[in-house]
């Protein structure tokens, strides 16, 4: 789900020094943010999703514990679905858009990413 909107991106941007992408996965579980079982499931799931052609900055980050008031304040209502953000410079969301991603919405994100990196 997350790949159409990032390969895409990854595609446009490929040769920019400013744009990168952070993925962030909430792991609310009980469970799983014990010691054995996070290091475990870190160990398992680390891989590196760069391949290093591109000038793009590439990260994943993994927050365990109660996200809800996080995700009620950035409206992230669905657990099952990812969400994608563009920040500016200053860590302002300038758009947002979830689920699969459409043609439209791709036209709409990469044209403001674009906008975003004109004005540094």
């Amino acid at each position: 789900m997350i790949d159409s909107w990032s390969k895409p991106f990854f595609d446009a941007f490929s040769d920019s020094k400013n744009a990168q992408l952070y993925q962030v996965s909430f792991v609310d579980s009980w469970f799983l943010p014990l010691s054995p079982m996070k290091r475990l499931l870190l160990r398992l799931i680390k891989k590196s999703n760069s391949d290093g052609k591109n000038a793009v900055q590439r990260q994943t980050v993994y927050s365990f514990g109660d996200h809800y008031y996080f995700r009620k304040e950035l409206k992230i209502l669905n657990l099952l679905t990812g969400y994608i953000f563009l920040l500016d410079k200053f860590g302002r969301i300038r758009w947002q858009g979830f689920g699969l991603a459409t043609e439209e919405e791709l036209a709409s994100l990469l044209s403001s990413t674009t906008l975003l990196l004109e004005e540094e």
